[in-house]
């Protein structure tokens, strides 16, 4: 969760530190913190509660020299947010500085054993252990920095991706990781470490992703080694070229990257379609798909694995799949996937779907289907990720760098690739017929030109969001392909605007939400005009019995619902099978909307972060 940047070079490091924690805050900001080596080998360590502007506000008014340096940004996991706890952490001999994004599981067994050494903590963090346990090795092994680090490595269990400096070593700059993101940008003397990518735009585009268990030992001038911890055998280096813009992580003249992000769907979709489809709507193409027909062909059994808004996209996905494939299709949290004991062979295929590429249950979900015997297929945006990685195929999503926390794009970008894949693997099966193939295909090929149009409902939505800025509580209610979508809406005002929403299935509410119904507890209903709008059209009844109020989502053109529901915002009609990308779209401008007059931070909402790399 936490964000990691690092610098190496002829320049000085601190401003680009500053900037390149700003570019990772979204991964976390409760906290931020600098160290510097200045040329006389001095650390320099500047530490500041909340965000990244407290934290240069409070290091510019000290010694900031120097042309080696690492950075953090916090999502706090041990220990509250505050100045001590925030990283680098330096150990007791003040020789060694080090930042870490991860969880040390065993650091309470190291902590005991250190302080009968005779170490002594100041924070409550599982890092300050781990800096510290680097120290001992160091002096009890009297041995280099880069053996020392290995030697720690080794006795600690669970995620870590780290950067250390050492005093009286201005030269030398050593990151490791396992089970954490970690990037090296390779320039031309100069050398950047950072959790993702963003960081060493505009600076390199030659990058470097770190394999787990494996250690870099940078030097200045731009030598660079990496081995691997447990070996300490050289592993090769793969540098690789990144293909992201500066304009990319931007706001564009919007307010806020949300907003950004959700106007720019109509382009990430296009995007995500191109070179997919072919002209003439007849066939779905998919290079992960193709490359592994047989597997596909052979199938019984399809499990979808994903997080948060990821797992809304796989209840979509499972009802495509279902819908084009006829395979039985079930869909599990990959938090409880990965602790459950699923039945799994060589015919199960498990599709783990995350945007970041590096969301820590999921990349456990995957482990636990490989060591299983089950293909498993990676649907994802970050190219490089670990996701990408560690799967045995795949499709990117390709909407681009994802800056906002509350997923928009990526969620929209997940359900037409999901859309895609079905289609994909129902042709080859001989199940979806051509003229349905052609049919959905055309339609989602117009999507972004749909939601381009959807779009124009803002000016509505921003109005009608003002009446409902200080409700309490909201219900989301959908059937057949848009009960996911209501989960999404209800999440994006929940993570946003911090109002309890709860989403149902609209059939469900009469077995229990309907008690909480009054005139205090407004009622988002998802209504398009397919084959479940006169159910839907009960729902909507029963709510307004009871004094509730009603903001349907309807088909365009549809005048019956204005008769019933307090406020209606039309929406392209489109096949049932892709209502939810247009659906979704008035429900993340009506979170936005109310978050925004509640006056809530929306790209940064309290107590989360973009890519969840702990548990």
């Amino acid at each position: 969760m936490c964000g990691i940047v690092g610098y190496i070079g002829p320049k000085g490091a601190f401003d680009i530190l500053i900037q390149g924690l700003k570019r990772l805050e979204y991964r976390g900001y409760d906290s931020a913190g600098v160290a510097m080596v200045d040329a006389d080998g001095k650390i320099n360590v500047h530490k500041s509660r909340g965000k990244v502007a407290n934290l240069e506000r409070v290091a510019r008014a000290g010694d900031t020299s120097g042309s080696l340096g690492i950075a953090h940004t916090r999502w706090a996991t041990h220990g509250e947010p505050n100045d001590i706890n925030a990283h680098p952490h330096v150990s007791q001999s003040g020789e060694i500085a080090l930042v870490h994004n991860g969880t040390i599981e065993n650091y309470a067994v190291l902590k005991q054993a250190l302080e009968k050494h005779g170490y002594t903590f100041k924070s409550e963090t599982d890092t300050e252990v781990l800096v510290q346990l680097i120290d001992y090795v160091k002096h009890h092994n009297q041995c280099t920095l880069q053996e020392a680090v290995r030697e720690a490595l080794l006795q600690v269990d669970g995620a870590y991706a780290i950067a250390v400096v050492e005093k009286g070593d201005p030269d030398t700059l050593i990151v490791a990781r396992k089970s954490s993101p970690l990037v090296i940008g390779v320039g031309e003397g100069e050398t950047f470490i950072a959790s993702d990518a963003t960081p060493i735009i505009g600076y390199t585009d030659r990058v470097i992703y770190l394999k787990d268990n494996e250690m870099a030992i940078i030097k200045r001038g731009g030598d660079l080694s990496i081995r691997n911890v447990k070996s300490s055998t050289p592993t090769q280096i793969d540098i690789q070229q990144l293909k992201l813009s500066l304009a990319q992580l931007e706001k564009g003249g919007y307010d806020t990257f949300m907003l950004k992000e959700i106007f720019e769907q109509p382009s990430t979709l296009r995007d995500c379609l191109r070179g997919r489809i072919t002209d003439d709507c007849s066939r779905v193409v998919l290079a992960g798909v193709e490359m592994h027909k047989d597997v596909f062909l052979k199938a019984k059994r399809i499990t979808l694995v994903a997080c948060g808004t990821s797992w809304h996209a796989a209840l979509i996905g499972k009802r495509l799949i279902q819908d084009f494939c006829r395979i039985p299709v079930e869909v599990e949290y990959a938090s409880e996937f990965r602790y459950g004991n699923p039945v799994l062979d060589s015919d199960d295929v498990v599709i783990a779907i995350s945007q970041s590429g590096e969301t820590a249950d999921t990349l456990a979900a995957i482990e636990l289907a490989k060591e299983k015997g089950a293909f498993v297929y990676g649907v994802c945006n970050v190219v490089g990720a670990s996701i990408p990685r560690a799967t045995d195929s795949g499709t990117y999503i390709h909407v681009g760098p994802e800056i906002g926390v509350a997923s928009t794009k990526a969620f929209t970008g997940q359900v037409t690739v999901l859309t895609l894949l079905a289609l994909a693997i129902g042709q080859l099966r001989g199940v979806t017929d051509k003229d349905t193939v052609r049919s959905v295909a055309s339609a989602l090929r117009e999507i972004p030109d749909v939601i381009e149009e959807t779009l124009k409902c803002d000016p509505e939505v921003k109005n009608i969001s003002r009446i409902f800025t200080y409700a309490h509580n909201f219900l989301y209610l959908g059937r057949g392909y848009n009960y996911p979508t209501a989960l999404e809406g209800a999440l994006k005002l929940k993570e946003i605007s911090y109002i309890h929403a709860e989403g149902y299935p609209a059939a469900e509410m009469k077995h229990g939400p309907i008690a909480l119904i009054d005139q205090e507890m407004p009622s988002v209903i998802i209504a398009p005009s397919d084959y479940l709008y006169d159910k839907i059209i009960s729902n909507v009844q029963q709510v307004k019995s009871r004094g509730g109020a009603v903001v349907a989502i309807v088909s365009k053109g549809n005048t019956a619902m204005n008769d019933i529901a307090d406020y209606c915002i039309e929406i392209p009609a489109v096949p049932a099978c892709l209502t939810p990308l247009v659906a979704s779209i008035p429900l993340q401008l009506m979170a936005y909307y109310i978050a925004v007059n509640k006056g809530k931070d929306v790209d940064q909402p309290r107590n989360l972060a973009k890519s969840v790399t702990v548990e």
